[in-house]
């Protein structure tokens, strides 16, 4: 090897690297924006529901609970199933979730799992229905 081939050879790995390196950057960069992921009042809860046309209301509890009482136009999945998680995967990680259970236990657990999954706005209604209903908003039974 000449000592032109030896230099050329570090250069070149040298040169790889820097354009995988480049690459990363540049593709972290064009990345969507920041996941919103927050617990938010029942007020603000309804203005996102009433904003947003598309916006999923996820109710969390057992179907038990969701046939005693329930906020109006909400979906049940329950956070006790086995494939809790599962049932989140089939749902469009890029929609708009509001999510809520009796108090806000079971929820604030399950934001973690949400985050985990790539969603990229989830609002959780802090106190849960509990809160809902005293803050003077209708539920159903």
């Amino acid at each position: 090897m000449s000592g032109a081939d030896r230099i050329r050879t570090p250069l070149r790995a040298i040169f790889v690297v820097g354009l995988l390196a480049g690459a990363a950057v540049l593709a972290s960069c064009g990345s969507t924006a920041e996941a919103v992921i927050e617990t938010v009042s029942p007020a603000d809860a309804e203005a996102v529901l009433a904003d947003n046309g598309d916006a999923v209301l996820l109710d969390i509890r057992t179907p038990e609970e969701y046939a005693e009482a329930r906020i109006s136009g909400s979906e049940n999945i329950d956070f006790y199933d086995a494939d809790f998680a599962a049932q989140l995967e089939q749902l469009d990680p890029d929609g708009t979730y509001v999510v809520y259970c009796r108090s806000d236990n079971r929820s604030g657990q399950a934001m973690e799992t949400f985050r985990g999954l790539g969603f990229i706005e989830v609002y959780e209604i802090d106190g849960g229905i509990v809160n809902w209903y005293e803050s003077g908003y209708p539920v159903e039974s």
